[in-house]
């Protein structure tokens, strides 16, 4: 499939032009040319020149992600942990393309730091989708952190329990089991468990 037909490439551009517009009133030509091309060299340049806007930064990581070229790692790593989660979804979906062996590994990294807990949601989506050794270990360290009632990143834990249902590793299931009282989370732990099946 071309870029073009990419429908995560097609709304992240959208997404882009709108944020272009909103800014500066219109869209430079610069813009146009990029998001048409997919030459991994001028994407590179792109992305590693100095001064460039998000924007470009943005699409070039994404284009050279999608393409497999592990060059996109970095810059995709930095916007999977990006304050607007529009950003990390479609980091999220570059490095699930990208296949890095290193991605599994970022994301448990991003997922677990406290002081970014806030912006975990996207790392614990991908570290489910990825099915990578760090991805279970990663999830149960982030779910018994977010057990606490009055926890407000509640929705992380939510994804760390769904995640570790679709994992279905048995080492999830005391975290699981801990979760069932909570008010926000004891729902989805309850499916999750079933998902694992029986306990031995």
């Amino acid at each position: 499939m071309e870029i073009s037909e990419d429908p995560e490439f097609c709304s992240m551009i959208d997404r882009l032009r709108d944020e272009i517009v909103n800014a500066s009133g219109e869209v430079p030509e610069a813009f146009t040319e990029l998001a048409g091309t997919e030459d991994p060299e001028e994407l590179h340049r792109v992305l590693t020149a100095p001064g460039q806007p998000l924007w470009a930064r943005e699409i070039a990581a994404y284009g050279l992600g999608v393409a497999r070229d592990p060059r996109a790692f970095e810059a995709l790593v930095l916007l999977l942990n990006h304050r607007d989660p529009e950003r990390c979804v479609t980091a999220a979906h570059a490095l699930t393309r990208l296949g890095d062996p290193r991605t599994a590994r970022a994301a448990a990294a991003l997922a677990t730091n406290e002081l970014r807990v806030a912006y975990a949601l996207l790392p614990v989506r991908l570290l489910a989708d990825l099915r990578a050794p760090e991805s279970v270990p990663a999830l149960i360290t982030v779910l018994e952190r977010r057990l606490p009632a009055a926890d407000p990143h509640w929705r992380v834990g939510l994804a760390c329990v769904e995640g570790l249902g679709t994992l279905g590793d048995p080492r999830a299931r005391p975290a699981l089991e801990a979760a069932l009282p909570h008010p926000r989370l004891g729902a989805a732990a309850e499916r999750s468990l079933a998902r694992l099946g029986p306990a031995d």
